[in-house]
């Protein structure tokens, strides 16, 4: 009888994908990538929320451009703002830790001691806006559907999934290929479900201005095609009684109207139009809001506790010219931050120095032991700087001249083997002249160059700014056909799998990457492989600190310019919590309350 029953249990357990009781999992309320969850089982909500805001009234906000498709899960199609409150994730994300879900559709998981699997349990309660339950079987039917035709990152993560089983009704498992497992059970958690049904009726492939059916908050009452969309609070969304929404989702409706032109979006607001507004132009923000005279509109300025993006111009390495360390090094010392930043960003930003600027990631100082442990193997592809040197960027008094600077750049392209011959820097063995194109489709950017522009002019080197349209721009992109564009690279708390997109040797050989530089180091694929296998915080901060390093002393880009907070400008009427999310501050914490 033990032989058969130790039978039977090997058997379930090379059903389940599973090795036996060292995989045994218990069932939980939420998970982290590495520690603990902040919040409990039983919690209450958010401490980012008011959880006493009163439910009601009208939000208008504004966007720009248009919209053409109601499917935000496609590639194809622009979609309108707001879509996310109408669909749901098996789990839910706070906003105050580095990367924590707690139960959503999903009332409890089970994961996997080595994350090979987990197991989403489905609340009994989850309902469509139809009204009918939420199974496994429409948790399996929208994995299969967004893995074949959903948008390109998506596709990329759901084939690590290995084997996906319905284990009951409302039970459902995920199993993962070994590459990159750490981090999957939670994306597998910020999947959204969809109507089994509706997948099988819809062509889902094709983009079309009937929405699809969801389970979050909101509904879609009508829409405007490419001007207007409104969305109305679902009073029978099943998901109120969770912690997660309380003191979330205030608004009866939420209008969204679109302006083909930001100016006048901006008059919209003025005009008591709109009820509030994010600014990203900074003197917008100093100058045209009437902040003077007395308007009645607030200001806030919540701040930011995650990592700020990096913004910045970046060197084509794959072109012959930008890949000499010291030429990236030259011209960096050509651009005068203080001078651009007192003269056309009115001494609103600061200078980002690390690719996780804002937060405990980046790497600060002279190199840590820890630091120098992992990278010490990759030495010999490496500059000195990595290991001897705190980086620091290259400063000026503001005044635009720039001199000792431009004598450090002169002297670094002449021992990159250029001279200036006729007023033009030449290559002394090729006799070609140096040329750039800085290509953009953001006519905001050529104030951002220009000033650039008169000190290259100064070493000798010729340039001009060629500005394309979105779709051209995109494709140049695609195949790095470029000498220097301006590009933007997110981070968050928790980096992953997402680095190797951004910075791997393989993607700089891979058309359509954000690789955009043609960075090509072993130490920055081990860092990355550090990165997306970290199984406790500590790893994983000083491996993003030891690629910080590698990156920034590479001089692959000329870091720009963030800012630490958010800038809302919004009536007052409009209402916001006083504790800031990690993420400042968004529209689904905001209430309606008239100030008596």
């Amino acid at each position: 009888m033990k032989k058969h029953s130790s039978l039977l249990l090997f058997l379930i357990a090379l059903f389940f994908g599973c090795a036996g009781p060292a995989q045994a999992a218990e069932k939980h309320h939420a998970i982290a990538m590495h520690g603990e969850p902040k919040y409990p089982a039983g919690f209450l909500h958010f401490d980012y929320v008011n959880p006493g805001s009163p439910i009601g009234g009208t939000l208008r906000l504004s966007d720009i451009g248009s919209f053409d498709s109601l499917n935000p899960f496609l590639l194809k199609g622009v979609t309108p703002r707001g879509l996310s409150d109408v669909y749901q994730t098996l789990l839910e994300r706070s906003r105050d830790e580095p990367f924590t879900l707690y139960a959503n559709i999903a009332e409890a998981i089970e994961v996997a001691p080595d994350r090979s699997w987990i197991a989403f349990h489905i609340n009994p309660k989850a309902r469509f806006s139809n009204g009918t339950p939420i199974t496994a079987e429409d948790v399996l039917s929208s994995y299969e559907t967004l893995r074949e035709q959903g948008r390109p990152n998506v596709q990329l993560y759901y084939r690590k999934v290995t084997k996906a089983d319905i284990l009951s009704p409302l039970s459902v498992r995920f199993a993962f290929e070994e590459e990159g497992r750490f981090e999957m059970p939670l994306i597998m958690g910020l999947m959204s479900v969809l109507p089994k049904s509706e997948l099988l009726e819809t062509s889902f492939d094709k983009t079309s201005l009937t929405p699809l059916i969801g389970s979050g908050p909101y509904l879609v009452e009508k829409i405007e095609p490419g001007r207007r969309i409104i969305y109305r609070r679902n009073e029978n969304f099943w998901g109120w009684h969770l912690p997660q929404n309380k003191g979330r989702h205030n608004f009866g409706r939420i209008i969204y109207d679109y302006f083909r032109d930001d100016d006048v979006a901006l008059e919209a607001f003025k005009s008591h139009n709109i009820d509030a507004r994010f600014e990203s132009n900074a003197a917008k923000w100093t100058a045209s809001y009437g902040w003077q005279s007395g308007a009645e509109y607030k200001r806030s300025t919540p701040k930011l506790s995650i990592p700020a993006p990096m913004l910045a111009f970046v060197f084509n390495t794959r072109h012959k010219k930008f890949a000499d360390l010291r030429v990236r090094k030259a011209l960096t010392h050509a651009f005068d931050f203080e001078w651009v930043n007192a003269n056309i960003l009115h001494s609103l930003y600061k200078r980002t120095h690390s690719f996780f600027e804002n937060s405990p990631l980046a790497a600060k100082g002279i190199i840590k032991d820890a630091e120098r442990d992992v990278l010490s193997p990759f030495a010999d592809e490496l500059p000195e700087a990595v290991f001897n040197d705190a980086f620091s960027l290259p400063k000026t008094d503001g005044s635009g001249r720039a001199r000792v600077n431009l004598k450090i750049a002169r002297q670094l392209l002449l021992s990159a083997g250029y001279k200036i011959k006729d007023g033009i820097l030449t290559h002394q063995e090729t006799g070609r002249p140096f040329e750039i194109e800085f290509l953009i489709n953001n006519t905001d950017y050529v104030k951002m160059i220009s000033p650039f522009q008169r000190n290259l002019e100064l070493l000798g080197i010729q340039s001009n700014i060629r500005q394309i349209d979105t779709a051209s721009y995109q494709n140049r992109l695609t195949e790095y056909e470029f000498d220097i564009i301006i590009n933007s690279w997110g981070q968050s708390l928790s980096p992953g799998n997402e680095q190797a997109f951004y910075w791997s040797r393989n993607a700089a050989e891979t058309p359509g990457t954000r690789n955009y530089p043609a960075i090509r180091l072993a130490a920055v694929d081990a860092m990355i492989e550090q990165i997306a296998t970290a199984q406790d915080r500590a790893t994983l901060v000083n491996a993003a600190r030891a690629l910080d390093r590698v990156l920034l002393n590479g001089h692959y880009v000329i870091p720009l310019y963030y800012t630490d907070e958010k800038w809302l400008a919004h009536w007052p009427e409009i209402k916001l919590p006083a504790v800031p999310s990690y993420w400042g501050t968004s529209a689904d914490l905001w209430w309606y309350e008239k100030d008596s």
